[in-house]
């Protein structure tokens, strides 16, 4: 991932990813920046890829138990 990527946040990679792919769609595009665009593409996805996958591990829910207590487990856990 190209260092000017990681500034971006989630957010901003995902509107330029969205920008290059309605570019790449038009079709107007030579062979040659097309290819730059896809890598580019690539990177954007990446980062935004890695951003979900960390908020993910960071969700937590609160989890009431029959005897009333609560215990935090990860969002996505497979546990009952």
């Amino acid at each position: 991932m190209k260092q000017e990527n990681r500034a971006l946040s989630f957010e901003q990679a995902l509107e330029e990813l969205e920008k290059i792919v309605e570019e790449l769609e038009t079709g107007e595009v030579g062979l040659e920046d097309s290819l730059k665009l896809y890598e580019k593409g690539i990177g954007l996805y990446r980062l935004c890829m890695k951003r979900l996958e960390d908020l993910q591990g960071k969700i937590e829910v609160l989890v009431k138990e029959l005897d009333g207590s609560f215990t935090k487990k990860d969002f996505l856990s497979d546990e009952d």
